[in-house]
């Protein structure tokens, strides 16, 4: 099977594209008014997104091979190679369906590792996982699909510029990027609820007034790329990795395409199409076939494909959905700010939390615009995925509440009777609401979990090691299959051998740099060094490029000449030229051979240029010194 043949050429005629979208809107109205929408049957739905990984817990760029192997309908590709999506079959909302979607979950997972493991990989279910790095994510990362390049050439054009990523959490992300790249980062787990069009505007504002909770409970994403950002850091990455907008200027409004929303819905659900259609520039203008306004004449039911493909372009956190099963179209509410994990029972409990609040929405929430103001709403969803439990929430009428205290005490009863209303079994509603009260009353989310363990290991190991424990720490757990909230937490050892730990220079590299420039003072380095208890100083430059190392021999020898002038005697003068460099991708063994045959102490390790760490004789001995401390471990 490939799956580079099925996607279609991107085309560039954009006026074509509208008119069939016009047409889209045109035939959705229609149906509307002769009521061929479905309506009195619910289902649910899902989309399972993945990583892979390799057996030294690094993303694996498999995708292509493991999607071919598998040969299943289910199993799609994502933007990069290292991850991939599994879509659930939809099923009615009753009886067995949360037990039969977590079936449904553990059959195709198990598909899809079973291929991993042939292709040297293994999946892993976490929002964003912990050991990807900004090599990680280079075009060449990108699957080789047209309409992924599409997507990513049309919204840089629209940009005009490189992404600018600034999230401020216990730590600081501060980056740039020139592709979309780091929106695949993110991996979700996307849930589906259908509606019924009378009710539909109802039940979209419902869903973003419980979206902050439901966030709360269950976020899942605190560490990127070794920084401990949000406690739901996907939400601030993928806003900010697919923005188009080239004016940042406070006076203009413009919309992101990646939105919680405005203001409350009103009017009728062809109005959400229609503003999805008008206010948002189109970016993959693809060829449509059929002409929905004719194909409904002729007593076919339309795709609507046009508008889909707008649709998707456009990221609502809550996104209203058009589709069609058993010949039938109907209307469905797409929640897609979920993470993936940290187990498929989270997820089921997840989807039952999400559904059940769905389908037993009190009589006294339908009109939400006049019991609660939409900004309330959207900052209690921004202040969920930055600080998760434990934030507290601006509910209805101004009530100021604990998260742990609305879900407990009102959402999760809301959400029981929904379920009954729904005439799902009785032992999965206690099941799976039961583990988000326990998730909830022990504050132990997956997110809370990452960084217990985090700081724990990192007491006493590096960050990378850190990165490398949580990541297999998950991974074992998830094969227990336990909800997290039941987790302990992951240990150093859980690491394994050094190729995990310490292969990349990356690993053992010294990342917090003493550093002086050309102009510097020579008695300044002198004093650095001391102060600091370091042997190397690495020198930059005005654009932060290492230009020149200074080391403690060198020193001594500068020190001892009568001519020494600390007054005037600059680090340019004296310092090393023409220095060696590695990346932070060069294997550690390399380095060492590198630093062996040049007779040098230390390699300034460089991206770019730009200088991001160091790697010393002095590291190595630290190596050293783990593997005798692992070998009497072995032998005792």
């Amino acid at each position: 099977m490939t799956h580079t043949m099925k996607t279609p050429v991107v085309s560039s005629d954009k006026q074509q594209f509208t008119h069939h979208m016009m047409n889209d809107l045109k035939a959705l109205e229609q149906m509307l008014k002769n009521g061929q929408i479905e309506k009195g049957v619910t289902r649910i739905g899902a989309e399972q997104e993945f990583c892979l990984i390799d057996y030294n817990l690094r993303p694996s760029m498999k995708a292509i091979e493991i999607l071919d192997a598998i040969d299943d309908e289910h199993f799609t590709t994502e933007l990069a190679k290292f991850n991939m999506e599994a879509n659930l079959d939809p099923l009615g909302f009753s009886g067995n369906c949360l037990s039969r979607m977590e079936s449904d979950l553990v059959q195709i997972l198990s598909m899809a590792n079973k291929e991993a493991h042939a292709h040297d990989s293994k999946i892993i279910l976490t929002g964003i996982l912990p050991t990807i790095k900004k090599s990680d994510i280079g075009m060449e990362s990108m699957t080789p699909i047209p309409r992924y390049k599409a997507l990513n050439d049309a919204i840089l054009s629209a940009r005009q510029n490189d992404f600018k990523f600034h999230i401020h959490g216990l730590d600081e992300l501060v980056a740039s990027h020139d592709n979309v790249l780091f929106e695949s980062c993110n991996t979700s787990f996307q849930i589906h609820y259908q509606v019924n069009a009378d009710n539909a505007i109802q039940c979209y504002n419902w869903a973003h007034a419980i979206a902050g909770p439901v966030l709360a409970a269950a976020c899942n994403s605190p560490i990127f790329m070794g920084k401990r950002l949000w406690r739901e850091s996907r939400i601030a990455l993928f806003h900010q990795s697919t923005d188009t907008r080239k004016s940042l200027h406070p006076i203009r409004k413009e919309r992101s395409r990646v939105t919680f929303g405005h203001d409350w819905q009103r009017g009728s659900v062809l109005d959400i199409f229609r503003d999805t259609a008008g206010r948002y520039k189109i970016l993959l203008p693809v060829p449509i076939e059929q002409d929905s306004l004719a194909a409904l004449n002729d007593g076919i039911i339309p795709k609507l494909r046009a508008l889909s493909v707008q649709n998707g372009t456009i990221y609502k956190w809550n996104r209203m959905c058009y589709g069609i099963t058993d010949g039938v179209p109907h209307l469905r509410i797409e929640n897609r700010y979920i993470p993936s994990g940290p187990t498929i029972v989270d997820e089921v409990a997840n989807v039952a939390f999400w559904t059940g609040l769905m389908h037993g929405m009190p009589a006294k929430y339908k009109d939400l615009p006049n019991i609660m103001e939409f900004d309330q709403a959207k900052n209690n969803f921004i202040c969920a995925a930055k600080s998760g439990l434990q934030c507290q929430f601006n509910w209805i009428n101004g009530q100021l509440i604990t998260a742990k205290d609305l879900i407990i005490n009102e959402l999760l009863p809301i959400a029981r009777k929904g379920l009954q209303k729904a005439k799902v079994d009785h032992a999965d509603i206690d099941k799976y609401l039961g583990v988000i009260k326990d998730r909830v009353t022990n504050g132990q989310t997956g997110a809370q979990w990452m960084l217990e363990s985090f700081n724990q290991i990192k007491k006493t190991n590096s960050t990378e090691d850190a990165l490398v424990s949580l990541t297999e720490g998950i991974y074992q757990r998830q094969k227990m299959g336990q909800p997290v909230h039941t987790w302990s937490f992951s240990e150093h050892h859980e690491a394994g051998g050094w190729q995990n730990r310490y292969q990349l220079v990356e690993q053992v590299m010294v990342k917090d740099l003493i550093t002086v420039h050309e102009d510097d003072l020579v008695e300044l380095a002198k004093n650095m060094m001391l102060w600091s208890h370091v042997h190397h100083l690495p020198v930059e430059n005005m654009q932060g490029e290492v230009c020149g190392i200074i080391t403690s021999d060198q020193m001594l020898e500068i020190l001892g000449k009568d001519d020494y002038d600390p007054k005037t005697l600059t680090v340019q003068q004296v310092m090393k030229k023409n220095v060696l460099t590695v990346s932070p991708d060069t294997k550690t063994v390399d380095a060492y051979r590198m630093m062996k045959r040049n007779e040098v102490g230390s390699l300034p390790v460089v991206v770019d240029k730009k200088l991001v760490g160091i790697i010393t004789i002095n590291d190595y001995i630290k190596l050293i010194g783990y593997f005798f401390e692992q070998l009497d471990n072995d032998q005792k």
